[in-house]
């Protein structure tokens, strides 16, 4: 259950006890030539980088604020796979102090670009481990979800045809000019989808995807203009009934009588981690990493959920009620390694764009 904003602004306190008491001078490191290490830095501001889904109702924002001190600001330049893009090109002068929304398909270049401070939590829950990318400490797990393919039921009982099951499904006549994805050059959900697809196919996947163009395939920048704009299943009432988007999402579009009126389809999933890191060259340090704990807060954990319909990576956090009678268990995804997506990512997401977009 979700506490009280009374209880969360008190348990924030605690959690950020020492925090307000901020100064506004930044702390330098020492001279070059000092054998000390550099301490970290802090300043009376936070800037927090994150992907365009980041949704955290304001009251909670206000009181991680409040608790620490910090005047805290939101960076949102776009999907996962531009948050990334943009760290790196910013690398030399850091857009923030702070990052979340780094996901496992994009986390290996993050983290070989040099863009990332190590930071070990000592906020992160017990089976949360299992979900971290590397073993040198740059990425925190803060949620996962599984990237799926849903599908607008009350569309395909009108027209009287069978939702699709499987990859194979989607190629068929029968379901043409019907599904809409993200671009995996710009979107972390689109990419999770086109490594889902190299686990399905292997050396076929680009075959596969020809395929899918042949049939009216449809390709958006990202998951908002996906899920939001193309998809006849929610609120934007688009043209297409099947679109790329999480397990999970069925259990947010209920209808008047209470039930889902959209499914995942189980067998196209890959199962996405969202991480938080401290960037190298913070002017607030500090506060980055107290960002990062919050993060993991149990307050938060249980608020990621019902607003960004993820899993939160503490797996002691209770889920919403909806979630358990709707939320279509992903028992097998598709699973490709971490370090065979660092080796390969580049080189899929090229072949992909030549071949698709051409």
């Amino acid at each position: 259950m979700i506490r009280p904003l009374a209880a969360l602004a008190g348990a924030l306190a605690v959690l950020l006890t020492g925090c307000a008491g901020v100064s506004g001078e930044v702390t330098q490191p020492p001279d070059p030539g000092s054998s000390q290490s550099a301490p970290a830095t802090e300043s009376t501001t936070l800037t927090v980088l994150t992907h365009d889904s980041f949704s955290l109702p304001e009251e909670t924002l206000a009181a991680f604020e409040k608790a620490s001190g910090y005047k805290v600001s939101y960076v949102q330049p776009g999907d996962g796979g531009t948050l990334v893009n943009q760290l790196i090109l910013t690398k030399d002068a850091p857009l923030g102090d702070v990052v979340f929304g780094i996901d496992n398909t994009f986390a290996g270049r993050a983290i070989d670009a040099g863009v990332l401070a190590s930071y070990t939590s000592p906020a992160l829950p017990d089976g949360a481990a299992d979900l971290a990318t590397d073993g040198k400490g740059f990425l925190t797990p803060i949620d996962y979800g599984d990237v799926c393919l849903n599908a607008d039921l009350g569309w395909f009982q009108a027209k009287g045809l069978a939702v699709p099951q499987t990859l194979d499904d989607l190629v068929k006549p029968e379901y043409a000019d019907l599904l809409v994805v993200p671009n995996p050059a710009s979107s972390t959900p689109g990419l999770a989808f086109l490594i889902a697809t190299v686990a399905a196919k292997g050396d076929g996947y680009l075959d596969y995807w020809k395929q899918l163009k042949a049939n009216g395939l449809k390709v958006v920048p990202g998951w908002t203009e996906a899920y939001t704009v193309e998809f006849s299943g929610s609120a934007g009432k688009g043209p297409r009934p099947l679109v790329l988007s999480y397990a999970s999402s069925p259990a947010s579009e209920l209808g008047e009588d209470g039930q889902p009126r959209t499914a995942n389809l189980p067998q196209t999933c890959l199962r996405q981690v969202e991480y938080a890191g401290v960037l190298a060259g913070a002017q607030n340090e500090v506060g980055a990493r107290k960002f990062v704990d919050w993060l993991l807060s149990p307050q938060v954990q249980a608020q990621i959920p019902p607003n960004m319909w993820m899993y939160p990576a503490d797996p002691a956090i209770a889920l919403p009620e909806d979630w358990a009678k709707f939320g279509t268990a992903v028992d097998q995804p598709w699973y490709v390694p971490a370090e065979t997506i660092a080796a390969q990512r580049d080189s899929w997401i090229r072949d992909w764009t030549t071949t698709v977009i051409g």
